[in-house]
C-alpha cells in the first residue's frame, strides 16, 4: 500500500494504514531512493555557434520537407500550386545542403580557434628534458669557470 491513506468504510474489518505507520517514513530523507541519478554526459555539450547552426539546419531541412510534400499533394491532385511548390521545394533543397554544410562548417572553425589542445607527446617531453638537462649542466660548468677566474685562478695548476 505505500503510504498512501486507505479510506474504508466503517465496518469493512480491514485496518486502515496512516502516513506515519507507512513503511518508508522511518527512512532518513538521505536513504531514501533518488527520483532520478544523474550521470556525466557521455559526450561534451556542443559549442554555441554550432548548435546555433545546427538548430537553423533542422528547421531548414524541416521547412523543405513539408514543402516536398505539399508539392507532391499538389501534383497528386492536379492543383495549380504544384509548378510553384516544386520550384521552391527545389530552392529549398539546395538551402538545406547549404545549411547542413553550415554546421560542418562552423564545426570546423570553432575547432580551429578554440578546440586545439597542445599535449605534447613523451617524445617530445622527453627531448625537450634532455635539452633543459644540457643547458643546466652547461650554466653549470660556466658558473664553476666564473668563479674560478674571480678568485683570481686559485685551484688551477697553472694561469692562461
Amino acid at each position: 500500500m505505500g503510504t498512501a491513506e486507505r479510506r474504508l468504510a466503517p465496518g469493512d474489518g480491514m485496518a486502515v494504514r496512516r502516513g506515519p505507520e507507512a513503511p518508508d517514513r522511518d527512512i532518513p530523507v538521505d536513504e531514501r531512493r533518488a527520483l532520478w541519478v544523474e550521470e556525466p554526459a557521455r559526450r561534451r555539450r556542443m559549442p554555441d555557434p554550432v548548435r546555433t547552426s545546427a538548430v537553423r539546419a533542422v528547421i531548414i531541412i524541416a521547412v523543405t520537407m513539408i514543402q516536398a510534400m505539399v508539392a507532391f499533394f499538389c501534383t497528386m491532385a492536379g492543383s495549380w500550386l504544384a509548378f510553384p511548390m516544386v520550384i521552391s521545394s527545389i530552392a529549398g533543397t539546395v538551402v538545406a545542403t547549404w545549411a547542413a554544410l553550415d554546421i560542418w562548417v562552423t564545426r570546423q572553425v570553432w575547432n580551429q580557434r578554440y578546440g586545439v589542445v597542445s599535449d605534447p607527446s613523451s617524445t617530445a617531453r622527453a627531448l625537450r628534458r634532455e635539452r633543459r638537462r644540457a643547458r643546466r649542466q652547461a650554466r653549470a660548468t660556466e658558473r664553476a669557470q666564473e668563479r674560478i677566474r674571480r678568485r683570481g685562478g686559485t685551484g688551477q695548476l697553472s694561469h692562461p
